[in-house]
């Protein structure tokens, strides 16, 4: 999984008023659990843009004056009216030590059940694993090629190599949902495929018969 360094500066008082003055001088106060003791500390606002505006998942690196932590994000939170961040919890990871985490899911393929018609629609976009932080996937890839009409995924279809997702197996992936004219679509399709292995059984050239060789000596 890619890694996102972040540059802050430890605090020292995480009061509400220099909590306050960190907001209106556009830095962002934050904590990291999980290790011995909570570190307090602030970053520049702009530090978190490829971290929080974007589908895509990373572990981080809190660099805190040349002192480095590993950790993922854990909890952020908005302002309701302006949408600043006004807090991120953060959670240390150890290389020997698995962690959990949200994976977003990515489907490859065209399904056959789409090319009738049919409409894909995607229930989990994403997955919860645990794993050692060097295993975690940067996303989880569902193949839907061979989907049909009515067809569902579920969790427990999807290859997992080094990680392992903390969902039932039957969790709802994806599925490929129905319409009228989805459903003569794919009944054509089937029955166009067996007409045409019927026709090719017709078609074929058959030996003539000794029956029919002697009738024709006789006319």
């Amino acid at each position: 999984m890619k890694s996102i360094t972040i540059k802050g500066s430890q605090r020292e008082s995480v009061g509400k008023k220099a909590t306050k003055a960190l907001r209106n001088a556009g830095m962002v106060p934050c904590v990291v659990y999980g290790g011995d003791e909570p570190i307090s500390f602030s970053a520049e606002e702009i530090a978190f843009k490829d971290l929080v505006y974007t589908p895509d998942v990373h572990t981080v690196v809190v660099n805190l004056g040349g002192k480095k932590v590993n950790a993922i994000l854990q909890d952020i939170q908005f302002h309701p009216v302006t949408d600043r961040i006004l807090h991120m919890d953060f959670y240390q990871i150890f290389d020997d030590k698995e962690v959990t985490m949200e994976i977003p899911v990515r489907t490859t393929g065209n399904a056959r059940g789409v090319r009738n018609g049919g409409t894909l629609r995607i229930v989990t976009r994403k997955l919860r694993v645990k794993a050692l932080p060097e295993n975690l996937p940067d996303f989880i890839e569902a193949d839907i090629t061979e989907m049909r009409i009515g067809n569902k995924m579920y969790t427990k279809s999807i290859k997992t190599d080094n990680y392992k997702i903390m969902h039932p197996d039957n969790t709802v992936i994806c599925q490929v949902r129905t319409s009228r004219t989805a459903i003569v679509d794919e009944v054509e399709e089937e029955e166009t495929e067996t007409a045409e292995g019927a026709e090719g059984a017709e078609g074929e050239e058959v030996p003539a018969t000794e029956t029919d060789n002697v009738a024709a000596v006789k006319e």
